[in-house]
């Protein structure tokens, strides 16, 4: 029985090791030299200049994820959406913060559970080190997973968790937070080390388990730039792109009235700056560099249907 139970051991060490041998690519079924890429269009919800251009983004095949602020007011929309296209690759963009200067919002979760969470308006803070000074962790986990909850009482199933304005990111305690709703719901999550690294200055490595999936690269355009700018940059992305799982963060939304008012006095990814990313990625020189490359198309939900069981 001993002897038997040692060759049962030994044959699961071995099929762990060579599943820890194989890429992300191999993985998931493909060569392990393949490009993989999501293409992610972040913010849905938040207006319906986003919700619009990124669905028609999404039908088109012009970008092959995207994520939702449950917080903000136009969920109801891309909830019907999501309910009636439940093969849509939609998650979650966990959502802490309420950038714009007149349009905000505000936690989901009940007032007296969430209070550090706000300003005196009862709105999230315009930023990071508001949140990251007066936010209390047992608060924020509170909030995100009601954020969660309430997506799928609206029908939508998500794919992954992600973090609008990478506030889950903070740092390592609201990472762990990021991580164990990720765990809980059995869906992947947006993770990048070197991404962490450089832009937070943490060092997540010791956080990643066997349960996680890390993308090889994260890519986006940041502003300033104009439209030539940023095409550069995204054709240089392209053409260059190594093998591994890489993930692209976009934001498409319609150059409209509704967004310039949303936008107001916030140049950074305005709305024109939105319009500007729908043009690209919906452009015949975005499709022929994706073809060129080799480049194939994937979505959160083919890594969760694949490796999150």
């Amino acid at each position: 029985m001993q002897k038997r139970f040692l060759v049962a051991a030994l044959f699961a060490m071995l099929c762990l090791t060579a599943l820890a041998q194989k890429t992300i690519q191999e993985r998931l079924g493909y060569s392990k030299d393949a490009k993989l890429l999501i293409l992610h269009a972040d913010d849905l919800g938040v207006a319906h200049a986003e919700d619009s251009a990124s669905i028609y983004a999404l039908e088109n095949g012009y970008v092959s994820s995207g994520s939702i602020m449950v917080p903000c007011p136009w969920l109801s929309e891309i909830a019907n959406y999501a309910a009636t296209h439940p093969n849509a690759d939609l998650g979650i963009h966990l959502t802490l913060t309420s950038e714009w200067k007149y349009y905000k919002w505000g936690p989901v979760s009940v007032k007296d559970k969430t209070s550090s969470l706000v300003n005196s308006r009862g709105y999230f803070y315009d930023d990071l080190d508001s949140l990251g000074k007066m936010a209390k962790l047992s608060e924020i986990e509170t909030e995100l997973r009601s954020q969660v909850e309430k997506a799928i009482q609206f029908g939508i199933h998500p794919t992954h968790l992600d973090s609008h304005m990478g506030s889950c990111f903070f740092n390592k305690d609201y990472l762990k937070i990021y991580l164990k709703l990720a765990h809980e719901y059995h869906i992947p999550c947006l993770l990048n080390v070197n991404a962490f690294k450089m832009i937070y200055q943490v060092d997540i490595s010791d956080l990643i388990t066997d349960k996680d999936v890390v993308t090889d690269n994260v890519f986006m355009a940041f502003p300033p730039g104009d439209d030539k700018q940023r095409t550069a940059y995204y054709t240089q992305v392209l053409n260059t792109l190594p093998a591994g799982l890489s993930c692209i963060l976009l934001h498409a939304a319609y150059d409209d009235a509704e967004m310039q008012a949303i936008t107001m006095d916030h140049p950074d990814y305005g709305s024109a700056w939105r319009q500007g990313d729908l043009n690209f990625f919906s452009g015949e020189a975005c499709k022929k560099l994706l073809a060129d490359n080799n480049i194939h198309l994937i979505t959160w939900k083919e890594i969760k249907d694949k490796l999150m069981q």
